[in-house]
């Protein structure tokens, strides 16, 4: 379905990062196939590796070699999800995916972290209108995710940068430091 302002559908405008309605049936299609991915994934046990594996293979955007994510997993699509290699997520990853989500090669996120893409307008009206946006998160290599971490839209985190449970990220942390709190701040430059 296309916007009526500007002709780009509402897919579009979203992988785009403009404003865009959530609704739309093509949107809802999607999120639904990913929800059914997911499901099936949740609902499988540790001894099922080879299904689990064909799983997140449908499921995401990509999972590197010796990746493994416990389940319950929570994505919005899905697609937009890649995963590194040697990568571990442990219970209860929550993985807004309306905009890109980049994990690099041999990330550790802790139990319940959060990666949250999606953004909704300060406004009242556009807000009631249901329109949003989303702005992609990258995590780079080597990097660790304490239990409960959560990472905000559009934030980028450094190579073997560790992020203490339950730090709140909103701004881009470099390389090579801790960080902990909320708002999560740099406590220590690794050498």
């Amino acid at each position: 379905m296309a916007d009526s302002l500007d002709g780009r559908s509402m897919r579009e405008r979203m992988m785009a990062g403009d404003l865009y309605i959530a609704d739309d049936p093509e949107l809802e299609e999607q999120a639904h196939t990913a929800q059914d991915l997911m499901a099936a994934y949740n609902a499988t046990g540790p001894r099922q590796k080879p299904l689990r594996r064909a799983l997140l293979e449908q499921l995401l955007g990509g999972v590197g070699d010796d990746t493994e994510i416990r389940a319950p997993l929570y994505v919005d699509f899905g697609a937009h999800l890649t995963f590194g290699a040697r990568c571990f997520a442990n219970y209860g990853l929550v993985a807004l995916d309306v905009a890109r989500i980049t994990i690099g090669d041999d990330v550790q996120i802790g139990p319940h972290v959060q990666l949250l893409t999606p953004t909704h307008p300060v406004e009242p009206g556009p807000r009631r209108d249901k329109w949003e946006a989303a702005e992609p998160i990258t995590i780079g290599d080597n990097v660790w995710l304490g239990g409960g971490v959560v990472v905000c839209p559009g934030v980028s985190i450094g190579d073997n940068t560790v992020v203490g449970a339950g730090a709140v990220v909103t701004k881009d942390l470099p390389a090579d430091v801790v960080a902990v709190g909320n708002p999560a701040r740099v406590v220590k430059h690794l050498s």
